[in-house]
């Protein structure tokens, strides 16, 4: 009997749609990470954590999924964003 409890569920988690939010926040964060190597576009990494924090918001409101996709961003954003300010201060001191 416990099985069919968890197994309902398990099926009711996963009707629950994406949050598009948390969508948009993962792939903003594939382009700074890109832009961080080839374009020079890390500022895209605030946007990403903006985004990623809204998504985290709107998934425990509305009872979304997508958790993953925010952390992973956060991650990104926040990632890029040490070594932005790392890098800044390396150079204001060397140079």
């Amino acid at each position: 009997m416990s099985t069919e409890i968890v197994q309902a569920n398990h099926t009711e988690a996963s009707t629950q749609p994406i949050n598009r939010q948390a969508l948009v926040a993962a792939a903003m964060a594939v382009v700074a990470l890109v832009g961080l190597f080839f374009a020079g576009m890390a500022v895209i990494a605030i946007f990403v954590v903006g985004a990623g924090h809204m998504a985290l918001n709107q998934i425990e409101q509305r009872g979304e999924r997508g958790r993953g996709f925010a952390i992973a961003a956060l991650v990104v954003g926040y990632g890029i964003g040490v070594l932005s300010l790392g890098s800044a201060l390396i150079f204001a001191f060397t140079g």
